[in-house]
């Protein structure tokens, strides 16, 4: 063995990753972080009863959406908005640090910035609790850039159809 090869194998064996391909089939730091804050949710969530916990999530979802760069924020206040209007048995909460809109403690869907895992677009994603079901297949997320007066009033009528 070369000197080369036994610096990459030792570089492979403590990193998890060899150095040259620069490949990982682990978590990303998005992925890890997304993890450490609903470890933080699930623990608070332990610390306060029910009835703080439904006011302190409206409050904790609209700083989330406060923190996003403003192309997000700017969908996710339109969204947090329309599912408050929409259906006023869903009650805000944070998901993996994400806006989410649950029934009973159980998120029903959720809204997921660009910035977050630095993809290209937000997206509006459905649990398998929302009751979207149509024939034998249905879309559970929704890619959004920007919304206008039409989208806005689609994400309504799913957001009821959800909660239902």
């Amino acid at each position: 063995m070369t000197n080369t090869q036994r610096t990459a194998k030792s570089a492979k064996s403590t990193t998890g990753t060899a150095t040259a391909d620069k490949t990982y089939d682990g978590f990303t730091d998005e992925e890890r972080g997304a993890m450490k804050e609903r470890a933080k949710e699930l623990k608070a969530s332990t610390r306060r009863g029910s009835r703080t916990a439904k006011a302190d999530g409206d409050t904790e979802v609209r700083a989330k959406i406060a923190e996003m760069p403003e192309a997000d924020r700017v969908i996710a206040e339109r969204i947090h908005d329309i599912v408050k209007s929409s259906a006023l048995d869903l009650a805000p909460k944070l998901w993996y640090g994400m806006p989410a809109y649950a029934r009973d403690g159980e998120v029903v869907c959720f809204f997921q910035s660009a910035q977050k895992f630095k993809t290209r677009y937000a997206t509006l994603g459905f649990s398998d609790l929302a009751k979207l079901d149509d024939g034998t297949m249905w879309p559970s997320a929704y890619a959004l850039t920007e919304l206008n007066a039409d989208d806005e009033a689609r994400i309504g009528e799913l957001i009821k159809r959800a909660a239902g």
